[in-house]
């Protein structure tokens, strides 16, 4: 007569443990959301969509993109670093919004030092210098002379106020003693189409959103703004060996995850990111974006970060560049 209790009594224990054992689910075990904190088609998602199915592939676990952009990419960080620490909820990192945000915005509702974790840096991207193919320039130096020969004339377009590719300008403009004047847009497309149009005179800023036009002849290169020169354009040299001394402007893309997620899940994402990163498709298409795919540790991504908010710091005191 006990039997009908200890079945449901069974039962009610059985429903009890279900959760227990669901997070005792090796990771992962369900759906991870991978942040890209900018809208699609910008370099930061072209390398999320890039890599979203090989890492799948890897973990054995769907990776959905989220777009979540804005300020300059703090509404996805904010995302991410408020999000719980379980390796389901990552960051398509930029350095722009990792490295130079904490500088360049008097405030900001989360602190990427802080509140998110390094998983690996993914690639380090190439900037491109780069000139309408009208101007009668061909070289760095050519285009300092015409700078300073048409003082009150010559403008460099950026994705936006605070982007890399505007300090990058406002970098030239100190280190070569010229007095562009900044025109920000809303995205690399619309600015790529007016110097295109020959409506701004430079624009320094990922390879992805300016070598296609190189290519077709629209768009003139005069320089890369890295140490070394890009794989996918070895014959465009950087800007130090083209007269530019000590001028260097690079960026990266990362994956990152909320503070304290456990180091068991960190090295699990690291391990099938890098794997990711191996595959000989992945990294010609990479190259061919203009970027150098990386794959390395944790705490060696992270020192990179800590260095790179250091170096972006000075930059962007010394130029007085300021968001509220």
């Amino acid at each position: 007569m006990f039997k009908p209790f200890l079945a449901a009594a069974m039962l009610l224990a059985g429903t009890a443990l279900a959760p227990a054992q669901a997070a005792d689910a090796p990771y992962p075990s369900k759906i991870i959301r991978l942040v890209v904190p900018f809208a699609p088609g910008g370099s930061t998602d072209i390398v999320a969509r890039l890599i979203a199915e090989p890492l799948r592939e890897e973990l054995g676990q769907t990776v959905i993109i989220e777009n979540r952009p804005g300020a300059g990419g703090n509404i996805g960080g904010d995302i991410v670093a408020k999000a719980a620490p379980d390796g389901y909820t990552l960051l398509m990192a930029a350095a722009g919004q990792t490295v130079i945000n904490p500088s360049l915005y008097a405030r900001m509702s989360y602190d990427p030092a802080r509140d998110l974790a390094a998983i690996t840096m993914i690639a380090r991207d190439h900037n491109l210098m780069a000139v309408n193919a009208k101007l009668p320039v061909k070289t760095v130096k050519e285009f300092i002379a015409y700078a300073k020969a048409h003082p009150n004339d010559v403008t460099f377009g950026s994705p936006g106020n605070g982007s890399p590719a505007q300090l990058g300008g406002e970098l030239l403009n100190q280190t070569a003693g010229l007095t562009m004047r900044h025109v920000p847009y809303k995205g690399s497309g619309p600015a790529v189409a007016d110097l295109i149009a020959g409506h701004i005179t430079l624009m320094i800023d990922n390879m992805p959103a300016l070598w296609p036009h190189v290519q077709s002849g629209k768009l003139r290169a005069l320089a890369v703004t890295s140490e070394k020169r890009a794989s996918g354009a070895p014959e465009v040299p950087t800007a130090d060996e083209a007269g530019l001394k000590g001028y260097v402007v690079t960026a990266w893309k990362g994956l990152m995850a909320p503070a304290n997620t456990p180091r068991p899940v960190i090295d699990r994402l690291n391990q099938a990111m890098v794997k990711v990163l191996a595959r000989p498709e992945i990294r010609k298409r990479l190259i061919e974006q203009g970027a150098e795919p990386v794959g390395n540790t944790p705490e060696q991504f992270a020192q990179q970060i800590k260095t790179d908010t250091v170096w972006w710091a000075a930059l962007v005191k010394s130029t007085g560049t300021k968001l509220d």
